[in-house]
């Protein structure tokens, strides 16, 4: 089986060949800023490596890396001219904490004089000082650089092959993300799966030390800018922590990954690959004909396919239910059916009907996948966008995939609100939307009032069709300026994380007098941009800066990456919307609610939402209520005929977590609309820059 592989297009620019040649050096950063965002850690700092120059040092990791001993970052020494170094770096979590640590380092690349470069630094002693939002990190230690080099791996990222997140079940097939993993190219390997192909290799070695056992391999992927290897992980690792290497065609072997293997983690795999949106599936018509499910009836590039129906058998392919005892994991499998042997699996669909499955295990002629074989139930909920998850002994797969359901055996399509046939149909065949969202916002609650700022911008297929922004739709009943949405386990506000995320370079924010924002930088992960401006009023929280929200205009820009081009765009805020007597903590349905304020910009959208619900066995169900006028209107009143929709809750319930009551107000300017556009075809991205004020808490409907 072929596990899909994400090709992300990237220039690639010429080497620069240097003279080979090892340089005896000793790396000091002192008093580098430590700032947390809400995706990652990034540290920037002074840099000094003798008998090379000095610099600027940057190191980013994900926040799924601040857990354990220790936390895997890539990390940059940008220096004059057209030099840089960039490598991995692992480091203490002790250091983070304000204790000093041994940490180690290793060179797999750069730029200019530095292009291919290798070289180690075995022991860096890395301290902490200060606290919150004034973390400073001091590294030091000697070691070499090695210019003109073949270039030594580096591991950014070891996850499980179907949600693409950390954490790896026994017997199971996974990915290694990185650079210089394997020569440029695809090698896919054949049973019986080597431990070695190419001269690549992946080891395991357990935490506590103890010799090393070898993955199985599955393919070398280094092509666009991507270097990613699949393989399996030996069903003989004993749930635990182990250190990761990978050893290339060079001969070179990466710095050690932190990673866990656990007993089982089952997991969708998904038809992008993003771990998100359509689950990869197969809707079982006869022995010879098995159409992929999708939108719409009729062949993608000649292979067949089609929405399921209730009544129709389904085939959910999975990653991760476990080992397979006496097995071997380098070849076809026979099939294994762990229902059979004490493990007990569920199928969940739209949140509300459960379906055990007439095999749940090994998929027979692979090794490494499972399948799960089922029927769906003809009480089973229809649409394009119906939420399936998997159930192993208890434990849930990914939240965020789906099948798309029709709602009978004629229908040549799924149904999805806002959507025709015909645009179904062409997301069936690639079909994109771009997509750009960036905003101002600030929280306000009782420990203070936390401002920060986000955006991005997105390329959607039809495989994170949720994940698509539109006007909200279903189950909406229109009542004056208010409408009301049944909530239930399937339509409760879930919007899979999907798309791809673009690169459009360092993002700016600068804001009027008072704001303390002038140029100010917003931390990026992975093409995701945050800035933790300030916290009002409360404790200082890490990664958040000295900045406050104020009334003025608000520039963002971008510089330009390799997928977006550089944009500008302000919006402008108002004077801060103040309740009159704030919000109410106990609502008299039969009374209706009035509200009154004051401030804001005359031209404010103001909305007023809520919501009732009651939950059991973990699945929400209810009411919510979303009213909307302007700030210039000076207050509104919920009519009684809408919140009599909503059910009583009472604090007992609130306090027993069997019912929930909440009421919240936001506000701000309309959004700005802005076309920015990508750099590969020149085509525009519709976007928006917003500002978001809002406060909010439980209340009690009577």
């Amino acid at each position: 089986m072929r596990i899909p592989v994400a090709c992300i297009a990237a220039c690639i620019a010429l080497p620069f060949c240097a003279m080979a040649g090892t340089i005896n050096t000793t790396l000091t950063v002192t008093n580098a800023a430590a700032a947390i965002g809400a995706s990652g850690i990034t540290v920037t700092g002074p840099a000094t490596l003798t008998n090379i120059g000095s610099g600027t040092f940057t190191a980013t990791a994900s926040l799924s890396g601040l857990s354990g001993a220790s936390i895997n970052a890539q990390f940059t020494i940008t220096l004059s001219g057209p030099d840089s170094i960039t490598g991995a770096i692992n480091v203490p979590t002790s250091a983070i904490t304000g204790q000093s640590g041994t940490g180690s380092a290793q060179v797999t690349g750069g730029t200019g004089a530095y292009t291919n470069a290798t070289g180690s630094f075995s022991s860096l002693n890395i301290s902490a000082s200060g606290s919150g939002t004034s973390v400073k990190l001091t590294i030091s230690g000697s070691g070499t650089v090695v210019t003109g080099g073949p270039g030594a791996p580096t591991v950014t990222a070891v996850l499980d092959a179907a949600s693409y997140t950390p954490g790896i079940a026994q017997g199971s097939i996974f990915v290694v993300k990185g650079k210089n993993l394997s020569a440029s190219g695809l090698v896919q390997t054949s049973f019986p799966l080597p431990t070695s192909s190419s001269g690549v290799s992946i080891t395991f070695t357990a935490a506590s030390g103890g010799a090393g056992v070898s993955a199985f391999l599955i393919y070398l992927y280094n092509q666009g800018g991507v270097n990613q290897l699949a393989a399996i992980a030996p069903s003989s690792l004993n749930p635990g922590s182990y250190n990761l290497t990978v050893t290339n065609n060079n001969g070179l072997t990466s710095l050690a990954f932190s990673v866990t293997i656990v007993q089982r983690k089952a997991q969708l795999i998904t038809a992008d690959s993003t771990g998100n949106g359509l689950a990869v599936a197969q809707n079982y018509v006869s022995s010879t004909s098995l159409p992929v499910n999708r939108f719409t009836v009729g062949t993608v590039a000649g292979t067949a396919v089609a929405p399921a129906y209730p009544g129709q058998t389904v085939i959910l392919w999975v990653i991760g239910m476990g080992a397979v005892p006496g097995g071997t994991d380098n070849t076809a499998s026979p099939g294994y059916d762990f229902t059979q042997h004490g493990v007990t699996v569920q199928v969940i669909i739209g949140g509300t009907v459960t379906v055990t499955p007439a095999y749940a295990g090994r998929a027979p002629g692979l090794a490494g996948a499972d399948q799960i074989n089922f029927t769906l139930p003809n009480n089973v909920p229809t649409g394009c966008t119906v939420q399936i998850q998997i159930s192993v002994n208890g434990a849930k797969s990914q939240a965020t995939t789906f099948l798309a359901i029709a709602t009978d055996a004629s229908a040549n399509a799924c149904v999805q609100q806002g959507y025709s046939t015909s645009q179904l149909q062409q997301f069936d065949n690639g079909a994109t939307v771009l997509n750009g969202a960036w905003g101002l916002a600030q929280l306000v609650t009782p420990q203070g009032k936390i401002d920060q700022a986000g955006g991005s911008f997105y390329l959607y297929t039809g495989f994170e069709l949720p994940s698509i922004p539109l006007v909200a739709a279903g189950n909406v009943v229109a009542n004056g300026n208010c409408v009301v949405a049944q909530i239930t386990p399937d339509a409760s506000g879930l919007i899979p994380a999907g798309g791809i995320a673009l690169d459009v370079g360092k993002v700016t924010l600068t804001g009027p007098g008072g704001s303390n924002l002038n140029a100010t930088a917003f931390i990026e992960t992975n093409n995701v941009y945050s800035l933790g401006i300030g916290i009002e009023g409360g404790p200082a929280l890490p990664g958040y800066g000295n900045g406050v929200l104020v009334a003025g205009s608000y520039a963002l820009a971008g510089a330009g990456g390799t997928d977006v081009n550089a944009f500008n765009v302000s919006v402008t805020i108002g004077s801060p919307l103040v309740i009159t007597g704030g919000l109410p903590t106990t609502i008299v349905r039969a009374n209706g609610l009035p509200l009154a304020w004051t401030g804001g910009n005359p031209s404010d959208t103001v909305t007023i939402s809520g919501s009732s619900t009651q939950i059991s066995n973990g699945a929400v169900t209810g009411v919510g209520f979303l009213c909307i006028t302007t700030a210039g209107q000076g207050g509104f009143t919920v009519p009684s005929s809408i919140l009599t929709q909503l059910a009583a809750v009472t604090a007992a319930q609130e306090s027993a977590s069997t019912a929930s009551g909440a009421l919240n107000i936001g506000w701000g300017p309309a959004a700005v609309p802005f076309t920015a556009t990508r750099v590969a075809d020149g085509s525009n991205i519709n976007s928006t820059f917003t500002a978001g004020f809002g406060q909010g808490g439980a209340v009690v409907y009577q």
